[in-house]
């Protein structure tokens, strides 16, 4: 009953006078806003370490990672807590207040001289103390903040849109699009004004300014709350998985029935509200927690629905798609340290001005500004021609792009970190800082494929009561790529120390002109190419979830749909679903089929509507449809 009223919510929502793009507006002015401050931080502050905290080269660098990893680290805990506990709208709220209070630590600290460190030679130790409380302090406040409002926030933006309307559908893969223009057009403003005030006006300033950015864009979501479609949490995600983990560990000595008519599935009419997962045959273990036994009376705890098992195995199934993206965003956090580093040990002026080398991102930023529309407006009608397919390619196969260019701007920034070094080591010279503009340029397209792919990936695959908790292992893999970034570091520092003759890591110190970070950007190029082969794998093994067509998800005697279990939504045995690739014909061919037979249904719902009106008059929906059963059954 708990599941069954959580789906009734969570259908409930789509009043067609809220959502859309009038109520994703609010969503979308308020995350540039956010974001100007976020993502201005994230270029600068590793000077800040290095330059009034006085930590060194690496201890900034892996401070800087460890903060980023962590923040997108907790999107978890927002995405766990919209979907469980409060309203994704009034969990965005709470951890807004959380991180505004961050960032207000942040400039009161680096306002005030007596609340940092003296002058010191850099190093680790140098904050210490109260000092070092207020400064850990902060930057794990704004972390928790940012990243609980980041767990929750995607999510919120694509329930204005209904999944299972084909048009509803189109505007929510454009709406993840749209959502990184609007993070985009923020990051424009936040590393080129926001930089530069704190470099050269302070850092205060840099940091008061990205605070009253922020509690302005929570003030204009605030002012769309009439125009949501807000999801009103039901049951605990974290809950049926472990439900149907116990069941399977009970049932562990039954066997596996192959008719899926044997297995527990509710029909009857006071769940015909919640999703419908058909079984797959992937993980068939789980099946077991869904076994049905004569004189045992239904118990979530050794008894679970299909949907629920297919639940768990969808998780499961994205675990490696999460992993095989985590090399790429260790790269990502090299963008945001090593090479803020290179661009300050290169000149910094375009005519008279001189440019921040924390402003640098901004060149990957306008290529997106500027592809993020051709993307949407141009490439994807016109490859839909060929695919059918609503997105033009699959998520997955988006993902793949952006893996494959994140490996060649690894490759590049090390041509041209050899380059820069060469040039000021033998003639004294200092290369133009946009010579960055090419790593950061391809990583920056890069980013639009797979940012963009995984979220609309994780969102679409997820169950109907984790869409946040899904959405949120997108920036999960943001956070283990920048912990592992640190490892890394660590890592390579110590083991090269005692390969080379001289005796120093790659990265040792704090002069970029002595070490070899060239060779660190060619080891993880090496390596996102390894782990890109490792990603064409798993993306053609990955099999989508099939949901029961509404039409046939239950019969008018509250039976099980005949022969769902041998049968996938077009028409074929399941074990051919399996040869969908992540570049073949045979996945535009079912993913075709799936569409047509899904628009059908969406028909074939919406007309059994308009009969139902037309005999009901004004009724409530649910007891239209119970009173055209009634009246079926009575016939």
């Amino acid at each position: 009953m708990e599941a069954s009223e959580a789906g009734f919510k969570a259908h409930s929502i789509w009043n067609q006078r809220r959502g859309g793009f009038r109520a994703c507006s609010f969503i979308f002015v308020m995350q540039s806003l956010e974001s100007m401050g976020f993502v201005a931080n994230m270029a600068s502050m590793v000077l800040y370490f290095l330059y009034k905290m006085f930590l060194d080269l690496s201890t900034a660098a892996t401070t800087l990672t460890n903060f980023m990893g962590t923040t997108f680290l907790l999107t978890i805990l927002g995405g766990f807590i919209s979907d469980t506990y409060l309203s994704r709208f009034n969990t965005s709220l709470i951890f807004g207040v959380i991180e505004v209070l961050g960032l207000m630590m942040l400039t009161i600290q680096a306002h005030f001289p007596s609340l940092r460190p003296s002058f010191c030679v850099p190093g680790p130790d140098c904050v210490k103390g109260g000092k070092a409380i207020m400064f850990y302090g902060s930057l794990y406040l704004l972390a928790l903040g940012s990243g609980g409002v980041k767990g929750c926030l995607p999510a919120l933006g694509a329930d204005q849109f209904n999944g299972k309307d084909p048009k509803e559908k189109k505007h929510q893969a454009s709406y993840f699009n749209y959502m990184l223009l609007s993070i985009t057009f923020g990051a424009m403003i936040g590393v080129t004004i926001i930089v530069w005030v704190s470099i050269n006006k302070g850092w205060a300033l840099g940091f008061l300014i990205s605070m009253l950015s922020t509690i302005v864009g929570y003030c204009i979501l605030i002012l769309g709350k009439p125009f949501y479609r807000d999801r009103v949490p039901g049951y605990s995600p974290l809950t049926r998985v472990i439900q149907v983990l116990v069941a399977t560990i009970r049932n562990h000595s039954l066997p596996i029935p192959e008719n899926s008519e044997e297995l527990y599935e509710i029909y009857d009419k006071e769940d015909f509200e919640e999703e419908k997962l058909s079984r797959t045959n992937q993980f068939r273990l789980f099946d077991k927690a869904a076994i049905k036994q004569e004189g045992l009376a239904p118990n979530p705890w050794k008894l679970c629905t299909v949907t629920q098992v297919e639940e768990v195995k969808i998780l499961t199934r994205m675990m490696p798609i999460i992993a095989s993206t985590i090399i790429m965003n260790t790269c990502l956090a090299q963008l945001q340290t090593f090479s803020i580093q290179q661009g300050n040990a290169m000149n910094l002026h375009l005519g008279k001005f001189k440019v921040p080398p924390s402003s640098i991102p901004v060149i990957p930023l306008l290529f997106m500004a500027i592809l993020i529309p051709i993307y949407e407006f141009i490439f994807v009608p016109f490859i839909r021609k060929f695919t059918h397919h609503p997105t033009g390619i699959t998520q997955l196969q988006r993902v793949g792009v952006g893996l494959v260019l994140s490996s060649i701007s690894m490759g590049v920034a090390g041509i041209i970190e050899a380059k820069r070094r060469n040039a000021f080591n033998h003639d004294g010279k200092q290369i133009s800082l946009f010579w960055l503009s090419f790593q950061y340029g391809i990583f920056g397209i890069a980013d639009m494929f797979t940012l963009v792919g995984l979220m609309e990936f994780f969102y679409s695959e997820a169950p109907a009561g984790m869409k946040s908790l899904s959405t949120s292992f997108s920036w999960l893999s943001l956070s283990f790529g920048c912990y592992l970034s640190s490892i890394f570091v660590e890592l390579i520092n110590s083991v090269t120390s005692k390969l080379t003759k001289s005796k120093q890591g790659w990265l040792h110190g704090a002069d970029l002109n002595q070490n070899n970070l060239n060779l660190f950007y060619w080891f993880l190029a090496v390596l996102s190419c390894i782990n890109f082969a490792n990603y064409l794998y798993w993306a053609s093994w990955y099999k989508y979830k099939v949901e029961v067509p509404e039409k046939e998800e239950k019969d008018l005697d509250g039976s099980p749909p005949h022969k769902k279990e041998t049968k996938a939504l077009n028409g074929s045995p399941p074990h051919k679903e399996e040869t969908k690739a992540l570049n073949g014909s045979p996945l535009h061919k079912e993913e075709t089929n799936e569409e047509a037979i899904f628009d059908q249904n969406i028909s074939h719902s919406l007309d059994s509507k308009g009969d139902m009106k037309e005999e009901n008059g004004d009724k409530d929906p649910m007891e239209k449809q119970l009173t055209e059963s009634q009246e079926l059954e009575v016939r």
